[in-house]
């Protein structure tokens, strides 16, 4: 999906969401193993999302880091399918390439 992304919406890391002080080659290890991802990843593989229609809720309890809005939208847009992410400040729509908040996170 990541190679879908960055091929059909010019998606890349911004590398300047990573909070730790690492190596480059690191930061974008660590902005893929987001919760945000790591559950959108989890939903996708188990397959349930088909059965059940086409949206995908997320909850956490931090805010949506600009990497992973950023991402989402164009996962939204590639996979056809609805993300409703709840974070710290807001719900976000994540549909067609394009999120509720007007990108004001």
């Amino acid at each position: 999906m990541e190679r879908r992304i960055k091929e059909e919406r010019g998606y890349a890391y911004e590398v300047r969401f990573v909070l730790h002080d690492v190596e480059e080659e690191s930061k974008a290890e660590s902005l893929r193993s987001h919760s945000q991802n790591l559950a959108i990843g989890f939903a996708l593989v188990h397959g349930k999302v088909e059965e059940g229609g086409r949206t995908i809720q997320v909850f956490k309890n931090l805010r949506v880091c600009g990497d992973c809005h950023e991402f989402i939208k164009g996962l939204s847009n590639v996979l056809k399918k609805v993300f409703v992410v709840r974070d710290a400040n807001r719900f976000h729509k994540f549909e067609d390439g394009f999120c509720s908040c007007k990108d004001y996170w």
